[in-house]
């Protein structure tokens, strides 16, 4: 048997496109037009990447996209205040709080100063605590979890009455998608570090979610055959390259594995270091001499795939479904992010409770 696998790029378009047609009839109906507001606090590459992504997104479905971006080095009431501005503009119906933030700053009080109608991304301590009580509803869900179910949901896949195990405990992730499969009627087991004999837990799961962060962790003998595997792991691991080679940096004397970039490879590349063949040196990529303008610099890359927290080649011979990565849980984050905007601006037009 091999597992039938859980396009999650083919489901996020399709929401995309759902979120799209039901942006232009608000618009066409009501004059409304939903928007979401980024904040990014610093020059962190990856969250640059990931505002740039959800703006993109946004623009492609039709909805507004706000993006502020404060300095490293805002205090803790400039980023609420920036928070508070947007709570009270109209033409924002979600706010999104890129995190991490900056170590000086207190994520938990940013995410309290956005208005519950607003927390689109749905990490406000209320709207968390509401989704862990029974018969309560939050105004949002946060999107990851969101989209795990909603995965499950658009493959036929039954929740009520089955066994569920997540693997992690994170506030991002493994509670919230827990206590989604609870108000489904799941039998729910969280694994953590201390759970006893792990994979005989997760062999008992007819839903198996990953989202422990340990790159090809679950093994095929950890799955029950038949059962639906939702891997939310996103792992970067080195792979080989013939050019490889050892280099020593000349400056902290670290050695890094790295071969000098191949004009023929595409993507699955990380620039670690650069090689001065003017004075036969090389360096880690944040060790280069600020005097070394004027020489002839060459870059040092990586090869590097993406895994998730499930072996594939493994698991896809034993289970019944099966999310890959990349293109299974990742796409869902953005689609149900926009849904949640989308949302919002119905029930601020008293469309939706």
């Amino acid at each position: 048997m091999t597992a039938q696998m859980i396009d999650g790029t083919a489901t996020a378009a399709a929401i995309h496109n759902e979120v799209k047609a039901e942006v232009e009839r608000l618009e066409a109906g009501h004059g409304i037009v939903p928007g979401l507001a980024t904040v990014l606090v610093g020059e962190n590459p990856a969250s640059q990447a990931y505002v740039r992504s959800k703006q993109q997104r946004c623009g492609e479905v039709g909805i507004h996209s706000f993006g502020n971006v404060l300095p490293a080095s805002a205090t803790q009431a400039e980023v609420e205040g920036l928070v508070g501005e947007l709570n009270d503009n109209p033409d924002v119906h979600g706010i999104l709080v890129q995190l991490p933030l900056p170590r000086h700053l207190d994520e938990e009080r940013v995410l309290r100063a956005i208005g519950l109608d607003k927390d689109v991304d749905g990490f406000h301590p209320i709207n968390i605590g509401r989704l862990t009580m029974k018969g309560r509803e939050p105004m949002f869900v946060p999107c990851t979890p969101a989209g795990c179910i909603e995965l499950l949901d658009r493959y036929g896949i039954e929740i009520g009455g089955k066994e569920a195990v997540v693997l992690g405990r994170s506030n991002i992730v493994g509670l919230p998608v827990s206590m989604l499969l609870l108000h489904r009627n799941a039998t729910v087991t969280i694994c953590h570090s201390r759970t006893q004999d792990l994979a005989a837990t997760c062999r008992r799961a007819d839903i198996l979610i990953a989202a422990v962060g340990r790159p090809e962790m679950v093994k095929g003998d950890w799955v029950k055959p038949g059962a639906a595997v939702i891997d939310v792991g996103i792992n970067r691991v080195w792979v080989d390259h013939p050019a490889d080679r050892e280099w020593t940096c000349a400056v902290t004397g670290e050695t890094f594995i790295a071969h000098r970039k191949d004009e023929s490879e595409k993507g699955g590349r990380r620039k670690i270091g650069v090689y001065c063949a003017t004075h036969d040196k090389a360096y880690l990529k944040d060790q280069v001499p600020a005097d070394s303008q004027g020489c002839e610099m060459v870059s040092l890359f990586r090869k590097y795939k993406m895994v998730g927290d499930v072996d594939f080649g493994e698991v896809k011979e034993v289970a019944g479904y099966l999310t890959p990565v990349p293109g299974g849980v990742g796409p869902m984050t953005i689609a149900m992010l926009l849904q949640n905007t989308l949302t919002s601006a119905k029930r601020g037009a008293g469309l939706v409770e």
